[in-house]
């Protein structure tokens, strides 16, 4: 099968995935377009939003329609990086044996990640980035396609543990999920007060998945392309000559160059499903929010002022 036929086929089969996730998610479709996206690009997304806006459904209903391996880590103050890991155990002949932890699965939920000490988060990073763990010196691989798909909720900070900045840096998005409209919410309450059950169809097989993360790379960008990508995240840094006066007077620190190889990936998968053959800057554009919002530090003028990340990205433009 020759590329071109992979994308249009792609094209094709988004718009059913699409379809078949909108049986059980009203609305949120920015979202859901974002959280397919990174799954695309073979990356891991950060799901921002207050408590009863369907984040945990929305990642349930996604791995069903992908027909992927999920499995859902609550985190708590009191979890242990063996909790997600595994451990050894001795077995009746005396001999340690490996227990798999809940990380061996395609889709991980992290519910509710910063509840977590930093300890426990920091059992996630080997996985995210090597897509392997090492447990009591043994390295083992984990099952690909991978995708830690975690959640956070903005406004009960108390009892909660900030993200480190380095594991900031591993999600590819930063997806804000945002209160539904009237016409939605009152669909939401009709759907989910009846006997009325939707099933979502399984639509991609783990093979699949991986087949269209490399076609995704495949995909050939015009230098102009990268140039304004790469431009666009040296804008962000206040200490950078090319810096605007709004970025030195906001902000603190700026994305560094992961956010430039994530928004010519994502780009691509953006140029892809909107049935194009090659990105370009309205793609790098479309997918700069998401992209850079987790990656820039703002300071307490930004605070103050009420300046949110959103609009200095947007700024950039």
């Amino acid at each position: 099968m020759s590329d071109v036929t992979a994308v249009n086929n792609l094209v094709e089969k988004y718009t059913q995935l699409k379809q078949e996730i909108s049986k059980v998610i009203i609305g949120q479709d920015e979202a859901v377009s974002f959280t397919l996206l990174s799954i695309f690009c073979g990356g891991h997304s950060l799901l921002i939003g207050v408590p009863g806006l369907a984040k945990t459904l929305l990642v349930n209903t996604v791995s069903d329609a992908l027909g992927l391996g999920f499995k859902r880590i609550q985190f708590t103050p009191d979890l242990m990086p063996s909790d997600i890991l595994g451990s050894e155990i001795l077995d009746e002949n005396r001999q340690f044996k490996f227990i798999k932890g809940p990380i061996f699965s395609n889709i991980i939920l992290a519910d509710e990640i910063n509840r977590t000490p930093p300890k426990t988060q920091a059992a996630l990073l080997e996985a995210m980035q090597e897509r392997s763990v090492t447990v009591t010196g043994h390295h083992y691989k984990l099952d690909l396609p991978f995708f830690v798909l975690a959640t956070q909720n903005p406004i009960e900070q108390e009892g909660t543990y900030p993200l480190p900045e380095a594991q900031l840096d591993r999600f590819m998005f930063s997806i804000n999920l945002e209160y539904p409209t009237f016409e939605e919410e009152v669909q939401v309450v009709k759907s989910t007060t009846s006997n009325a059950q939707a099933t979502v169809n399984s639509l991609f097989s783990a093979e699949e998945i991986v087949a269209i993360q490399k076609l995704i790379r495949k995909v050939p960008v015009a230098d102009n392309v990268v140039e304004y990508a790469v431009r666009l995240v040296g804008k962000t840094r206040p200490k950078s000559d090319q810096a605007p006066e709004l970025i030195q007077k906001y902000i603190d620190w700026g994305a560094g160059p992961r956010a430039s190889q994530n928004l010519i990936l994502a780009a691509k998968a953006h140029a892809v499903i909107n049935k194009k053959y090659s990105p370009d800057i309205e793609d790098v554009q479309a997918v700069a929010v998401p992209i850079l919002s987790h990656r820039i530090v703002k300071n307490y003028k930004a605070e103050a002022e009420g300046i949110t990340v959103k609009q200095i990205i947007e700024s950039l433009f």
